[in-house]
């Protein structure tokens, strides 16, 4: 890659089944100078064609699209030598999850904010820097367990690194991720979640609770013959009968 290729503006691909979606993106995307709209997709399997056909730089995704859905558009162009970078652009704060492990860089929720594309592009940006080694690449995580989560909040989607979260609760089909005095809503299974999650730093204490290990202060006779966790500030955690011997363990006997 040449300098004149890292500054030049991202050639970028939308690709939205909505008239109107596409011309918002269209307007936001012409006041962006790192950005030059190449070309529109109608749905997924118009924008695998044009992908193949313009080779852009950044693909604007929505999700909800006939045919081919944002998603599995995402996955067909993974395993392409010189794949677009992906910014979802969608209505559905749901897909977060499956779009990140995609390795998006980012998820936009629509109506769009002119600053929350431009933070996105800005990404995509530094991250072609760093692949034309203007910059070091960070290292990929040596665990493969999660270091971060991306969370839909407001209208945006915000980054919460693992090292930060106290404690989850499962509610339901969402996992609600404590951190400090603020808790998050993310749409996954408690039992992916966990296996995501590096065990020599959290456990799992009951069927819709994992812990920090080292919140964990002390352990305590609830009166009723059940245990529960005590994680100071952060309250008190029912110990479920099937994970007692396994918290328990965590005090040497």
């Amino acid at each position: 890659m040449t300098a004149d290729d890292r500054t030049a503006p991202l050639r970028t691909l939308i690709a939205d089944d909505e008239p109107l979606a596409v011309e918002r993106l269209q307007l936001l995307c012409a006041r962006e100078p790192q950005i030059e709209v190449v070309g529109t997709a109608v749905d997924g399997d118009a924008a695998l064609r044009l992908v193949g056909a313009l080779s852009p730089d950044l693909l604007l995704l929505d999700i909800s699209m006939p045919q081919r859905d944002g998603i599995d558009v995402a996955r067909s162009l993974a395993g392409l030598e010189r794949a677009p970078a992906i910014i979802f652009v969608t209505a559905y704060d749901n897909f977060a999850v499956e779009a990140f492990d995609l390795a998006a860089i980012d998820y936009l929720l629509k109506p769009v904010a002119p600053d929350r594309l431009a933070r996105a592009v800005q990404r995509v940006v530094e991250r072609r820097a760093e692949a034309s080694g203007d910059q070091a690449a960070p290292a990929p995580a040596a665990s493969g367990y999660a270091e971060e989560f991306w969370v839909p909040h407001r209208s945006q989607v915000i980054r919460i690194g693992v090292a930060d979260i106290d404690r989850i609760d499962a509610e339901r089909d969402y996992m609600r991720l404590h951190v400090g005095d603020r808790s998050f809503l993310l749409h996954q299974t408690i039992s992916a979640l966990e296996a995501r999650l590096d065990p020599a730093f959290f456990i799992r204490v009951h069927r819709s609770t994992i812990v920090r290990r080292d919140r964990i202060v002390a352990l305590r006779h609830d009166g009723t013959g059940g245990w529960q966790a005590d994680l100071g500030e952060g309250g008190l955690a029912r110990i479920g009968r099937t994970y007692v011997n396994a918290v328990k363990a965590l005090t040497g006997r």
